[in-house]
């Protein structure tokens, strides 16, 4: 890769990490679950008129609109509303690859080599030390809705790869208007009417501008520009900057929120970070029904004219 393009994808890192930090500045001003619609209500608006028709068949962009948007952004952002740490939900959420693999090999066949099974392993051992840091340190209910929304993500990953969508822009964009609604709704049910005006009464330009940090910048430059890097070189270039992503994620916080790092915490990312790598980088088997000699690029997001993404790769939309 040329330099600057190893700037670009740590680039996309640090924006996927920071934004936990801004999601946690974001839940001081809404509700989680109003906060979620508006993310995709401007992720998606006016960007459906600019990236064309859908490019799959609408089922694949609801199934994944309801597991990714209302069900993976929905839990995260209300266990981050119940206390989850914006620093631990970084790196937590990255669980997500090992319950692609898992949820990939129930539907697909797709079995994961040694190697992955270990890195599997690691990282729910580092599970393990990062739920006794947090029941030692804070609310358990958070992290538990953090790692069920990891486990939607997982869900998301492996429709994404039936899917198979040629242009990860366009794909992101009208996955992106698919939660608008049901989350909407739920928010009404749940957060109550008198609560979602009262947060729309009181916007302000910080309040605007995590929305528009969360829907342009996290999801319309973030995804665009990892595609575009995805286009350009082999996935397994690009795939590590993703680990980056709770480093980023991890310091930030520390740095602007004042989020402390106890000795558990770095263990646990030590055993995270380097778990999700042996999931994810490692060579992984396929029933030769579902054997594919091509590689697969990561991320979830397909390049042009390739095979579908293999679900055991990582795949962040933060």
């Amino acid at each position: 890769m040329r330099p600057a393009h190893i700037a670009l994808a740590a680039l996309v890192a640090a924006v996927w990490g920071v934004n936990f930090v801004v999601i946690e500045i974001g839940l001081d001003h809404f509700p989680p679950l109003l906060f979620s619609a508006l993310r995709f209500l401007v992720a998606a608006l006016p960007a459906v008129f600019f990236v064309g028709r859908p490019k799959v068949a609408w089922k694949w962009i609801v199934a994944v609109g309801l597991a990714l948007g209302v069900a993976k952004f929905g839990l995260l952002f209300t266990g981050m509303d119940l206390g989850a740490p914006a620093g631990l939900s970084s790196l937590v959420l990255q669980v997500q690859a090992v319950f692609t693999v898992l949820f990939a090999f129930a539907a697909l066949s797709e079995r994961p080599g040694r190697p992955a099974v270990l890195g599997m392993g690691v990282a729910l051992a580092g599970i393990g030390v990062a739920a006794v840091d947090e029941g030692a340190s804070g609310p358990v209910t958070g992290f538990v809705l953090v790692v069920a929304a990891a486990a939607c993500w997982g869900v998301s990953n492996v429709l994404t790869r039936k899917a198979a969508p040629p242009d990860p822009l366009n794909w992101m964009v009208w996955v992106s208007a698919v939660p608008v609604l049901p989350l909407l709704a739920l928010s009404l049910l749940l957060e109550g009417p008198e609560r979602d005006l009262a947060a729309l009464r009181a916007l302000d330009w910080t309040g605007a501008g995590v929305i528009l940090y969360v829907a342009w910048i996290t999801t319309v430059f973030g995804f665009g520009a990892w595609g575009w890097l995805l286009r350009r070189h082999p996935a397994s270039s690009v795939a590590p900057f993703s680990l980056l992503v709770p480093v980023f994620g991890m310091s930030s916080a520390a740095l602007l929120l004042g989020e402390a790092v106890t000795p558990l915490r770095w263990l646990a990312a030590a055993l995270l970070v380097g778990g999700v790598a042996l999931t994810t980088l490692a060579p992984r088997k396929a029933d030769a029904r579902h054997s594919d000699p091509s590689p697969a690029p990561s991320g979830g997001l397909p390049e042009p004219a390739a095979p579908a993404p293999a679900p055991g790769r990582p795949s962040l939309t933060p």
